[in-house]
């Protein structure tokens, strides 16, 4: 398990390009036949991610998590972004198909993986916080999220956020869960920018063509950075930071938050003329 001590405000404006990468992408996931754990110090964030090509994958702990299994004091999202797969929780059978969601309640002890056709597996995307009291396990298929259009086709960022855990729809401690899909010809997501100090966020950005890219904006308002993404990357935005992006060409992507506020809209907007 990579270890992330994220840096402040004040560092990351002085960090070089390989510097910025090497304290906020998340690269290596979806590997073949692993489990890629990756933890992160904001907010106490793992993130990870299980592809069953060649048989079924079990989800251990580590030693830095200091526990008996992975979810006795956690609480853990699932997206699946590939081929039609099967989780296993405590014996019961969660059949996912492609962005479907699952979520899994602190004290489930054991947590397997499998792919229905290991010729197209399911890549199974992990998200996970500490958890302070026991919520249920719960499925949930795309067809059961929560649709919000946004956008417009004029400002080249018209999109679909499709909500999974949230207050009103899967409960949780404090994981909140769901990805967006931008229509075809858009580009920009999350624009105009904004903050939020009360929790932290992932985004993982998937569904690229291999020759494309993902400019994630990134830092204060005031001393933008930014980050170039490939597909199946990630990128840890802490409370203080904006974070929007642009591709050059289609994507998704998943965003996931934790800490304080579990209300999606509870953001600090920052104006595009703001921003430096």
């Amino acid at each position: 398990m990579k270890t992330f001590i994220m840096p402040d405000a004040a560092r990351t404006a002085q960090l070089n390009t390989n510097e910025l990468r090497e304290n906020y992408l998340v690269e290596g996931l979806f590997a073949a036949d692993r489990v890629v754990l990756n933890y992160a110090d904001v907010d106490r964030t793992v993130i990870g991610s299980a592809v069953p090509a060649g048989g079924a994958l079990t989800l251990g702990t580590d030693d830095s998590l200091r526990s008996a299994y992975f979810t006795e004091r956690r609480e853990l999202g699932i997206l699946n972004i590939g081929g039609p797969g099967v989780v296993t929780a405590d014996g019961k059978r969660y059949d996912m198909d492609n962005l479907d969601c699952l979520y899994i309640g602190r004290g489930v002890k054991d947590i397997s993986f499998a792919s229905v056709d290991g010729g197209s597996p399911a890549k199974f995307y992990l998200l996970s916080y500490p958890a302070h009291a026991t919520y249920p396990t719960v499925l949930a298929k795309k067809s059961q999220a929560e649709a919000v259009h946004l956008g417009s086709q004029a400002t080249s960022n018209q999109r679909t956020i499709y909500k999974y855990i949230h207050p009103a729809g899967i409960k949780s401690c404090q994981l909140v869960m769901g990805f967006t899909q931008l229509a075809a010809g858009n580009v920009w997501n999350s624009m105009p920018p904004h903050t939020h100090m009360r929790r932290s966020e992932v985004y993982l950005y998937f569904n690229l063509a291999a020759n494309s890219r993902i400019f994630h904006f990134m830092g204060r308002p005031q001393e933008t950075r930014h980050l170039l993404i490939a597909e199946g990357q990630a990128v840890i935005s802490p409370s203080w930071s904006i974070h929007c992006g642009v591709g050059t060409g289609s994507y998704t992507f998943c965003w996931a938050m934790g800490g304080e506020n579990q209300v999606f809209d509870d953001m600090d907007g920052v104006a595009v003329t703001e921003l430096r």
